[in-house]
């Protein structure tokens, strides 16, 4: 085996800058001025304009892979379905889901299993013509069956294109996995230290070269340690994505029980709203909304907010039909604010899904969502699910009035300010918000830092709640128009993100600007609310206060 050629690829796998764990704990929620760092200045509107300020509680519905209720920081404010008997195997409050204390699993069965792995939305499309056209060549085909064919071909070549890709990316990381075992062996140890490596005297080229390639990711910030658990991540990826997510063969609805082809269906799925890996949504769920004055662990943005856990994001893509009907729970449980920190490039069945944000809106609740992590510009490439609809009615909006889009934001100053993988784009992404290193509450009374949109949707859905809760006459259209308002503008040349392309912040979406808590509370206290109270009473008899 030779090393000497994989040093490249170890840079190309590992070397994002993710290793230097070097931001602020508490970064996103800091002020510029005040702190040196472009937070959304939450820390400086509570010690200020909020100050002897008194909330409305606030439910925040979070759509994603579950939530560890029982965390340290995040159990006193989870919500409560005050109409719901835990535990009796009945649905007490008649709104056709048995046992939904703290939420809802759209992703599970009946029997209590639950969806771990999926498919991608693209393997699924692809699958789906595979059944119709593998093995035909297409002559004589017409009309939509001739654009079905088409599809087909595209879809096939996409996931085959991948899934050679991967095995060759797979080889590469065994490869890595073999230069860490080389050495463990030369030094005689199970667990070596980059002083360890730096110490060998050899004459074995096999062993210089296996020193050498890892050597050149020590050498970048990384010890021994994180590199081994970024092997094992990797590892760990390749496999599912090549067994599960770039499969076609692999379908695990099955678990679930429904009829998926109904996507009008509403009533399945079970009570667990945590899941089998919640460890995305219980860090989504802590930057919102971690209680603030626990003095442990950290701080959420708002200090007011129950947080509703709705299971529909598996390890794979997220499928149209959970996230509407998601979306239709949180709104018909008296969610105000909805985050949705996931996103896939092709849609199954959008209709349904702008049926459910349409319904959202029509209910005056907040959509939160972010941008994406590939670098692309969504304005020329598909990320759903969108504010666009796809079938517009002849009168009505063309997109949602009530939907922001959030690019992620880096804590470091200068040319990479934006993420450097977050997606952006001048017409189809809002604002940005700190997405990178956001340290957050994980399962089982843990913490770590995550970087991604995923993490800057659910800052900005905490600065929405924040508005909501204490200027609880706002709508949701305003409280939109308020944030993006308020987004403080950064006329500067920075990296277009995944290049070293020079191109001005302010081109990278709509507001060109950066959330800002302390400036969306002046602006709020300074506007006449439109909201219909009818609602936020509604609401508040669907939440208990622990």
């Amino acid at each position: 085996m030779n090393f000497r050629i994989i040093s490249t690829m170890i840079c190309a796998f590992f070397c994002l800058g993710l290793f230097a764990q070097d931001s602020p704990e508490n970064w996103f929620n800091l002020d510029k001025d005040m702190d040196g760092t472009l937070g959304v200045s939450t820390e400086k509107v509570y010690q200020t304009l909020l100050k002897g300020k008194t909330s409305e509680t606030v439910i925040v519905a979070v759509i994603d892979s579950g939530v560890d209720y029982m965390h340290e920081d995040l159990k006193d404010i989870m919500w409560v379905n005050a109409g719901e008997k835990p535990g009796n195997g009945i649905d007490d409050d008649g709104n056709g889901y048995i046992d939904d204390v703290h939420g809802w699993n759209f992703i599970g069965g009946a029997n209590g299993e639950n969806v771990g792995a999926d498919t991608y939305e693209l393997t699924r499309l692809y699958g789906k013509y595979k059944k119709m056209y593998d093995g035909k060549d297409g002559s004589g085909l017409k009309g939509k069956d001739k654009e079905q064919f088409d599809l087909y071909l595209k879809y096939k070549k996409e996931v085959e294109g991948k899934q050679a890709e991967l095995k060759q990316q797979s080889a590469g990381v065994m490869m890595i996995n073999g230069a860490l075992q080389t050495l463990k062996k030369h030094i005689g140890k199970d667990e070596i230290t980059a002083e360890d490596i730096a110490a060998i005297k050899t004459d074995d080229e096999e062993v210089q070269g296996a020193a050498g390639a890892i050597q050149s990711v020590i050498d970048r910030g990384a010890s021994v340690a994180e590199i081994e658990k970024e092997i094992g991540g990797a590892v760990k990826y390749f496999e599912n994505a090549l067994e599960y997510a770039y499969n076609p063969d692999f379908n695990p609805r099955t678990i679930v029980g429904d009829n998926y082809n109904d996507s009008t269906e509403r009533n399945y799925g079970n009570g667990d709203c945590k899941g089998p890996d919640s460890s995305h949504g219980t860090h989504v769920s802590g930057i919102i909304a971690a209680v603030r004055d626990n003095d442990i662990g950290m701080k959420g943005v708002s200090d007011n907010v129950r947080i509703m856990s709705i299971r529909a994001v598996p390890d794979g893509d997220e499928r149209d039909k959970d996230v509407a009907n998601a979306i239709f729970y949180a709104v018909d449980n008296g969610a105000s604010i909805i985050n949705m920190s996931f996103g896939k490039g092709y849609s199954w069945d959008k209709a349904i899904v702008d049926a459910a944000v349409r319904y959202a809106e029509k209910h005056d609740v907040l959509l939160v969502h972010a941008a994406g992590n590939s670098s692309q510009n969504n304005d020329t490439t598909g990320n759903f699910p969108t504010d666009e609809f796809g079938k517009k009615k002849l009168f009505g909006p063309k997109k949602s009035r009530v939907w922001l889009e959030v690019g992620a934001l880096n804590y470091k100053d200068g040319k990479d300010m934006p993420a450097r993988f977050s997606n952006y784009g001048k017409e189809n992404v809002d604002v940005f918000a700190p997405g990178v290193q956001i340290y957050s509450t994980t399962p089982e009374q843990n913490y770590a830092k995550y970087s991604g949109t995923s993490m800057a949707s659910p800052v900005t859905a905490g600065v929405a709640a924040m508005l909501r809760s204490y200027f609880p006459k706002l709508s949701a259209r305003q409280v939109k128009e308020i944030i993006m308002q308020s987004a403080s503008p950064i006329s500067q040349m920075v990296n277009k993100p995944g290049t070293k392309e020079e191109v001005n912040f302010t081109q990278l979406s709509v507001t060109g600007g950066v959330v800002n808590a302390h400036k969306a509370v002046s602006i709020a206290s300074n506007t006449k609310g439109k909201r219909k109270m009818k609602r936020v009473k509604a609401a508040a008899k669907k939440v208990v206060i622990p």
